[in-house]
């Protein structure tokens, strides 16, 4: 075999597997991606490929680092530096899960390891950094709890300043047996750290303070959801007026009422993430708003789909605009470009992400371009054009 078809070979290998073999470097004016995943198969950590923001056009993957489940993926502020929980039970010989810091090569795109700490919790779900690059907030899914990492100059993470337990159960035994906290959002003051739990079916508010890295409950201390309903991620409106929490568990979506200045959250709407007349089986995933506020998606497992709603401007309440098929089975993480013209979605069962072009009028996504392979996605990370 002459040396062309090797090459040749090798190339569509790595586009089928999303392979560790090397991607070209991302070009200028390109989105690059990173793709955290499950690596209880294929997967060997994190992978990255880069987006053509104009024509939705996507590189093939290739492994970024070596990384055991790194289910979720934030970029710090300064976009020097990634973040990763290690999603698992044992780290160190205890019982608890990691989180791992990165730096990003700014010409390649690779990262290299920096350190690692443990979350103070076991199977660590979710993460976000403060504004300023001070803090990584971590869930902790089965370890029931929210844990403040503090950072470094140089990226670096050091020992938790904070853990807070939640407390509480609900009534479906196999899910909500004990707290499981699932999701982070910061308020646009980042004085509350709003916390999802799918046990207890609560959306937790901690009072945070950025400088000292400490979480407080706030009072009250947290906001109910319908029985049963499993919060999993919650996200703020950009206004800062409402918040909105996306419930696994009866695939719906609730709206609260949020007030700035004390935290307070107060329910005023729930509404299904399904169309009428779906009778299968359906779990939710993630939830995201539009840059320009005015339209909000939920992935739904099951029937395999994003919903799409538009959001009234003043009362912030929900209406269906519809559903779209994301292409793939299993449908976690989605994220949207900062632009608002493109939407990713993460097929974990079909090991592809899905490239959309969002219409800015209806906000109705359309998909474009070949799904790129990628073993196990679970969360998605966009990183600005370089210029």
């Amino acid at each position: 075999m002459d040396k062309t078809a090797i090459i040749l070979l090798a190339a569509l290998a790595a586009a089928s597997t999303g392979s560790s073999a090397r991607a070209p470097e991302p070009e200028d004016g390109m989105i690059v991606v990173y793709v955290g995943t499950y690596t209880d198969g294929e997967s060997r950590g994190i992978y990255r490929f880069a987006v053509d923001p104009d024509s939705g056009k996507a590189t093939s993957s290739a492994l970024a680092a070596d990384s055991e489940s790194p289910s979720f993926l934030a970029l710090h502020p300064a976009g020097r530096f990634l973040y990763a929980v290690n999603e698992t039970d044992d780290f160190g010989g205890e019982s608890t899960g990691a989180v791992s810091a990165f730096a990003i090569d700014p010409a390649s795109g690779d990262l290299r390891l920096l350190n690692r700490q443990p979350s103070m919790g076991a199977h660590p779900c979710h993460l976000l950094l403060d504004a300023a690059g001070r803090n990584v907030l971590v869930a902790n899914y089965n370890g029931g709890n929210v844990s403040v990492l503090p950072l470094t100059a140089d990226g670096r993470l050091e020992a938790p300043s904070a853990v807070r337990v939640h407390e509480g159960t609900g009534p479906d035994s196999r899910r909500q047996e004990r707290p499981h906290a699932h999701g982070l959002a910061l308020a646009p003051n980042e004085r509350f750290a709003l916390v999802t739990d799918l046990g207890a079916d609560r959306v937790f508010v901690h009072r945070f303070d950025p400088a000292a890295g400490t979480l407080e409950p706030n009072t009250p201390p947290s906001a109910a959801a319908e029985p049963g309903s499993g919060p999993r991620h919650v996200v703020f409106h950009p206004s800062g007026n409402h918040v909105y929490a996306i419930n696994e568990l009866l695939s719906t979506v609730t709206v609260f009422r949020y007030e700035a200045a004390s935290g307070i959250l107060e329910p005023a709407q729930t509404i299904t993430t399904l169309p009428i007349g779906f009778e299968g089986r359906n779990s939710t995933a993630e939830i995201a708003v539009s840059p320009d506020g005015r339209f909000l998606y939920g992935s739904n497992r099951g029937h395999d789909s994003l919903a799409v709603f538009t959001i009234d401007e003043n009362s912030g309440r929900l209406a269906p605009a519809g559903h779209v098929s994301t292409g793939g089975r299993n449908p976690r993480h989605f994220a949207i470009d900062g632009t608002g013209r493109l939407l990713l979605v993460a097929n974990q069962n079909s090991a592809t992400v899905t490239v959309f072009r969002l219409d800015l009028a209806t906000g109705l996504p359309a998909a474009v371009g070949a799904p790129v392979r990628v073993p196990k996605p679970v969360c998605l990370l966009l990183m600005p054009p370089a210029r």
